[in-house]
């Protein structure tokens, strides 16, 4: 065999192995990608188990005749801007507005629950009870979503980082996708008010 066949059997093996290294790369990439995917829309699945809660005792608060009318609209407000926002994995501010929405109406669901104390009636309902025992549930399940999510982009973020995939991550345009982070205060101690007139 001549030289320059062996050198045309090193090309075609090299090309060969280049091919079969992008090939499970990228799939490996999409396969990644279809993960953070996944473990995104969980977390809009638990955010949403929490929203339909919210409409519940909100449903039933609407009914209490002498309720704070006020603090009852700042849900609902909060409400519409935390439905409205629309998450795109692949951008790190839209999961910040929406972590940001979702605070807010986390934050002004409480205050309305701090509120309904004051009406023993409410207080006393089935449906009152049962979303109490419930949010638990569903926040527990939000939380274990979000850390969920963190680990999948974890591991897909390592992906598109590591020797070779990295070279092939930016020939198929995979970037590093953003973590869900704590809200912005929350490692501060709440500062809790008992004083409700």
């Amino acid at each position: 065999m001549s030289t320059k066949n062996l050198t045309l059997i090193g090309i075609v093996v090299l090309i060969l192995l280049l091919g079969g290294c992008g090939c499970n790369s990228y799939n490996g990439l999409i396969r990644g990608d279809q993960s953070v995917q996944t473990a995104l829309s969980n977390i809009e699945t638990n955010y949403q188990r929490r929203t339909d809660l919210y409409n519940s005792v909100i449903k039933v608060i609407e009914g209490s005749a002498n309720f704070e009318k006020s603090t009852l609209k700042e849900v609902i407000a909060a409400r519409a801007a935390a439905t409205s926002v629309r998450l795109d994995v692949n951008d790190s501010t839209s999961l910040a507005k929406y972590q940001q929405a979702q605070a807010q109406l986390q934050g002004s669901f409480s205050r309305l629950m701090a509120v309904a104390e004051a009406y023993p009636d409410l207080k006393t309902t089935k449906q009152f009870e049962n979303f109490q025992t419930n949010i638990e549930g569903t926040e527990n399940r939000i939380n274990v979503a979000r850390r969920d999510y963190n680990s999948t982009v974890n591991e897909y973020n390592l992906k598109v980082k590591t020797f070779p995939n990295n070279i092939f991550a930016g020939m198929f345009g995979f970037h590093v996708k953003p973590y869900y982070r704590a809200n912005p205060g929350s490692e501060n101690a709440p500062d809790i008010e008992f004083n409700i007139k």
